[in-house]
């Protein structure tokens, strides 16, 4: 017999590359991160929109006929602070602090409710003047933008009342404290959105 018959076979080892470890939660976080990406392109749009049709008045009302920025400067404050009550919010939850993290969140709701209010009461105004969507390009690109910002505000009151539910019900487990991030980032989004509305809708129309 030959010496190459009386080798024997050493078995062949497979070394299979091991999945990559992500941290729990981790597809959570990066698909709320495409959904706010998403959501600027949106409100890119809507800007841009506002930019080519906001001086186009068709002989109607212009933004310094119809904005009160006093009223304005009074929804952004209550906008402001509900990002502010927010970041409280965000602290108690990393201290543990179950109580306090519901209290805080009740407060930013409050101040988001107080922000609704207001818009709706301007949104009223408006139309009681006659200066609905359909009166000219600017109203229609204002209502649209405005409007827009304030349905995302309501959708997140309606998160955060949810998430104050499942606070109560489980406590502060890892789960609720990344959608509570999620809507962190979510709530202070819409705050820098407003920024950018009371900066070039309200500001800008009025001293234009």
């Amino acid at each position: 017999m030959s010496a190459a018959a009386q080798t024997t076979a050493e078995p062949v080892e497979f070394h299979l590359k091991e999945e990559p470890h992500h941290p729990e939660g981790h597809s959570t976080l990066l698909g709320f991160w495409l959904y706010l990406m998403s959501d600027c392109l949106i409100f890119a749009i809507l800007f841009a929109t506002y930019g080519v049709l906001g001086g186009n008045y068709a002989a109607g009302p212009s933004p310094k006929d119809l904005f009160d920025l006093n009223l304005v400067a009074l929804n952004t404050a209550m906008l402001l602070f509900s990002s502010i009550t927010y970041g409280f919010a965000m602290l108690a939850m990393y201290q543990g602090k179950q109580r306090q993290t519901l209290t805080w969140l009740a407060v930013t709701g409050l101040f988001g409710l107080a922000f609704l209010s207001i818009e709706l009461y301007e949104f009223a105004h408006l139309i009681h003047e006659g200066a609905t969507p359909q009166r000219s390009a600017f109203l229609s690109a204002f209502f649209t933008l405005v409007g827009t910002h304030g349905l995302h505000v309501t959708f997140g009151i309606i998160w955060l009342v949810v998430l104050m539910v499942q606070v109560v019900r489980k406590g502060l487990i890892p789960a609720n404290r990344r959608r509570l991030m999620c809507l962190s980032l979510f709530w202070h989004f819409l705050d820098v959105v407003w920024i950018g509305v009371f900066s070039f809708v309200y500001l800008l129309g009025v001293l234009r």
